[in-house]
């Protein structure tokens, strides 16, 4: 562990972020960098998806969001980025696309089910609900969650659940959980450039979904 190098990173990132803006900017921005290297003395985080967590906190905090980053949800939860405005959560789950070598020959089964674990699991604590993501990465998002809860048979929730079943079983997730779930937003995280495009998940999945069949991949 190398303390000295993680806040060196960190507070470059957050000088970068906080250039220009208001003093109450400045502030959030300083809570949320300092939060995450006391993370780091407890062995907490890495760098790589703490860059991510900041520059996705700096997008909030300029729309008026107070933000903390790896926030306890519940005896299980723990979720990236905790944004809050007077009574409204926004809640930010970061996938990084990373894929651990158990599932070295099931990466894409794996990583929609990964997607689809998160979407049903965080969303329900939170009145908005965004995946977000490195530019370098995609994420496979199903179908259903473009839908209004109303709008989602049961056949399409349960093999949604089928999928999550293979990999999420303790506790599993539940079709209810599936069928209310939400996802509001699509955000794509430029790390290099320190900002972050919020799209909506319909025109993310449109977009991403032409570049796959053209090439033969098919989202589980």
């Amino acid at each position: 562990m190398d303390v000295e190098r993680f806040t060196e990173d960190i507070e470059q990132v957050a000088a970068r972020l906080s250039s220009n803006e208001e003093q109450l900017v400045l502030k959030r921005i300083n809570y949320v960098k300092q939060r995450l290297v006391e993370l780091y003395r407890r062995n907490l985080v890495k760098i790589n998806h703490s860059v991510l967590e900041l520059i996705c906190a700096k997008h909030l905090i300029k729309y008026g969001y107070d933000v903390d980053v790896e926030r306890q949800l519940n005896d299980v939860l723990i979720c990236d980025v905790y944004a809050s405005k007077g009574d409204n959560v926004f809640i930010v789950e970061i996938e990084t696309g990373f894929v651990p070598p158990e599932h070295a020959l099931d990466p894409m089964a794996y990583s929609a089910a990964r997607v689809a674990s998160k979407i049903a699991r965080y969303s329900a604590f939170a009145g908005k609900f965004a995946l977000a993501t490195p530019a370098l990465s995609i994420l496979p998002v199903q179908e259903l969650f473009l839908k209004p809860p109303r709008y989602r048979s049961k056949d399409d929730i349960g093999k949604v659940k089928a999928l999550c079943d293979r990999y999420y079983s303790n506790p599993p997730i539940s079709m209810e959980e599936i069928k209310n779930a939400r996802l509001h937003s699509i955000m794509i995280i430029n790390a290099d450039a320190i900002r972050v495009v919020e799209m909506d998940p319909d025109t993310y999945v449109e977009s991403i979904r032409t570049s796959m069949d053209g090439i033969g991949i098919k989202f589980y």
